[in-house]
């Protein structure tokens, strides 16, 4: 567990332990009087507290015991709530709407890291300010290009040196309190709430900087299925969260005795005479910081596929020692591109930070209410126990959600934007797969039917074993009819196959396969796979004989259907902008082959027309 604690410290907590490079400064360029004392402690009260209740409490308490068969996340909840046996609108609207806001937010979070880092260049040598931003853009761009080595090389290069960071930042947090040890006063939450409530519309504002310093909470929770529940918070107690607490009361103990607050406040900490390799060791933190969110959104792109909500994509398998870390291609270059022109766009982190926190805040007031209902149906907690700890959860949700709200003008309209397009694509691929599976249904014959057709036309049944890929539970596959139809022939041996993805992560290998022989020699199957699985449908036909199956798995053909999906003509289907979107995610997607790892010289694929 340690070495896995290790590799966490790379891979799930580079954004959040990254934060206090920008946190405290914008907190207190916030507040109207940043050197007043009350302003101060009541900044890092509200900052020590807003980590205890939000990733301490809500996340690695409640949050990673609400996970599926160890898969945490938005989009793992949203499934471990049986959206797939009941008819759950409002869940899966929730569900499916905070994890596109989650990749709304991660394309900012990579820019603002590292151009937070660099920009403690200004300190160091001012002539150097013209060569930020070209520096921020040129290491991102090394960032997702080396992507495709996997978490597992990742997070052996990346622990360390998050350990090294963390460790640094720690002793820099000290050397700060040893200045003013009165800081920890702020650890009374009084000081917090006394600040809150005494200063009126710029105490609330003050709450969407605070909410900086939890950022990386829901990245955590979704990175979950990397490591295991175990590592992370034995990460997190043993290293970070106390990392963190030293160096944001270093930074206010600093203040305190009367440091400028212009600036950037995390490198006055630094010795002058350490501050360059300190930059540059922020600066290979903040590379480290961007890793979560990537490695968050190649997660829940494939919980997404694997539950209906996206086009078929090529997924990656980076490392054997777990099945999680895997590569995204297309989420990875769009990420790069989105989050390289936002950097440019910006130009500054103080104007990166003011988009900053809106999308994950709601992300995370969603989160919440997914919570409420997990406690009532899985842990079955009454209605007062689960209420008395949602409403809290809600009510600093929604607290910060409302100040991130005043960030939306300023740039905070960029991550919604994204989300919304994100959700948007979910929305239109799930109605068209929808549509399109109803429309193959309506033309389906009973399997006693289809077989006395067969003797009825002298169709001639020829050596071998057909496998049929079907979507249909019963009677004859679509795909099987018309291959009869066109080749006027049946092999003698027919299995049909077809493949449910469940709302779990895995399926255990006793469940996973139902088979029943439904004539002579006419055998139908359903396989299981879970949601972070990849089918391999060759692999499933050796192990169907041992359950009594005698199809010749040695001399297989596969079918499987193409279909190209056309407008209806009656003016009953999808709109006519959904149908052609739909249309393009189908023809991109990975072919049904690649993704049920089928030998290509052994596939046959039939195509037809289908009006949605």
């Amino acid at each position: 567990m340690p070495v896995l604690a290790l590799s966490a410290l790379g891979i799930v907590f580079g954004d959040i332990g990254t934060s206090p490079l920008y946190t405290f400064k914008t907190i207190l360029g916030t507040a109207a009087s940043p050197s007043d004392p009350a302003t101060v402690l009541g900044a890092l009260s509200l900052v020590v507290w807003t980590l205890v209740i939000i990733t301490t409490i809500k996340y690695v308490s409640f949050a990673m015991r609400v996970d599926n068969d160890g898969e945490g996340g938005i989009l793992a909840l949203m499934a471990l709530l049986g959206v797939k046996k009941q008819q759950r609108p409002t869940i899966v609207a929730v569900g499916l709407f905070g994890a596109a806001l989650i990749y709304g937010d991660g394309a900012i979070t990579p820019a603002i890291s590292v151009l937070s880092a660099l920009e403690g260049l200004n300190m160091a040598t001012p002539a150097l300010q013209p060569y930020v931003v070209p520096a921020a853009v040129a290491i991102l761009l090394a960032l997702f290009a080396i992507q495709s080595q996997g978490t597992a090389a990742i997070g052996r290069f990346f622990g360390p040196i998050m350990l090294l960071w963390f460790l640094v930042i720690a002793v820099m947090g000290i050397a700060g309190i040893v200045q003013h040890p009165g800081v920890f006063a702020a650890l009374n939450p009084l000081y917090g709430l006394h600040y809150l409530f005494s200063h009126g519309a710029t105490g609330f504002l003050v709450l969407g900087a605070v909410f900086l310093c939890v950022t990386g909470a829901e990245a955590l929770y979704a990175d979950m299925g990397h490591f295991g529940s175990g590592p992370i918070k034995m990460a997190w107690f043993g290293i970070v969260f106390p990392s963190l607490i030293l160096n944001y009361a270093g930074q206010a103990a600093l203040v305190l005795e009367g440091a400028p607050t212009d600036g950037n406040i995390f490198f006055r900490l630094c010795p002058p005479m350490l501050l360059i390799p300190l930059i540059v060791l922020a600066t290979i933190a903040t590379i480290i910081a961007s890793q979560s969110i990537i490695t968050g959104a190649f997660s829940m792109t494939r919980q997404a596929i694997q539950l209906g909500w996206l086009p078929r994509l090529q997924i990656k398998q980076t490392s054997s020692d777990g099945y999680g870390q895997i590569y995204v291609g297309v989420v990875n270059w769009l990420l790069m591109i989105v989050t390289v022109g936002l950097t440019i766009a910006f130009g500054k982190s103080d104007n990166l930070a003011a988009a900053y926190g809106i999308a994950v805040s709601l992300t995370m007031l969603m989160t919440s209410a997914l919570l409420f209902i997990a406690m009532r149906e899985i842990w079955n907690w009454s209605l007062l126990a689960a209420g008395s700890v949602a409403v809290c959860f809600l009510v600093v949700d929604s607290a910060f959600f409302l100040a991130n709200l005043t960030k939306v003008a300023e740039g905070g309209y960029v991550p919604l934007v994204l989300a919304i397009c994100v959700y948007g694509v979910m929305w239109i691929w799930h109605r068209g797969a929808v549509a399109t599976s109803m429309r193959m249904h309506e033309e389906l014959i009973p399997v006693p039917e289809f077989m006395a057709g067969l003797v009825a036309n002298n169709v001639p049944r020829v050596p071998g074993t057909a496998v049929f890929l079907t979507r249909t539970a019963q009677d004859t596959p679509p795909v099987m009819i018309w291959h009869v139809r066109h080749n006027r022939a049946l092999h003698e041996h027919v299995f049909v196959l077809r493949v449910e993805i469940l709302p779990v992560p895995w399926v255990s290998s006793r469940n996973r396969i139902a088979l029943t022989e439904v004539a002579p020699n006419f055998w139908r199957a359903e396989a299981r796979f879970g949601f972070m699985e990849r089918p391999h449908i060759p692999a499933l036909l050796l192990n169907s004989k041992s359950l009594g199956c005698t199809v010749d798995v040695g001399d297989v053909t596969y079918y499987v259907g193409h279909e190209t999906v056309v407008s209806r003509e009656d003016g009953l289907g999808l709109p006519g902008w959904q149908e052609r979107f739909f249309a393009v995610m189908e023809r991109n997607a990975v072919h049904v082959s690649d993704f049920f790892s089928l030998p290509n010289d052994q596939v046959v694929e039939i195509g037809r027309q289908v009006a949605i």
